[in-house]
């Protein structure tokens, strides 16, 4: 699996419950679509400021499925697009040192008689 696929199916995957947790907050709950909407992400993200707090038993169940669930696959997210940032900077950095990288010359440049080599000096003929 590419990164790319991996990265994509990862978004697709947070859409679909931050979606799915929408969705089933607004029907259990009661709440508006903005209000569930809200809820969802402010429980993904942990921050939890307390001001939305579900009622019913099956809210409180399905509460506690999103944050594992949610939570879970939230962090193998953060984690591959880390790990695929770095990859891009690391490739990014190895294009720059071969591109700068002075390429080896052997052709004799210092001017010393002493090192040359294969090339007679105008007194040894």
């Amino acid at each position: 699996m590419t990164p790319r696929f991996r990265i994509a199916t990862l978004i697709l995957t947070l859409v679909l419950i931050v979606t799915g947790g929408t969705i089933f907050f607004h029907w259990v709950e009661g709440w508006s679509w903005l209000d569930a909407y809200f809820f969802t992400v402010v429980t993904l993200s942990t921050v939890g400021y307390g001001n939305l707090v579900p009622m019913t038993a099956l809210g409180k169940v399905g509460t506690t499925l999103l944050i594992f669930v949610g939570l879970g696959v939230f962090a193998v997210a953060v984690q591959q697009f880390g790990q695929f940032a770095m990859r891009k900077r690391e490739e990014h950095t190895e294009w720059l040192v071969a591109r700068f990288q002075e390429p080896q010359d052997t052709a004799n440049t210092d001017d010393d008689p002493e090192t040359d080599v294969g090339s007679p000096q105008a007194g040894d003929r």
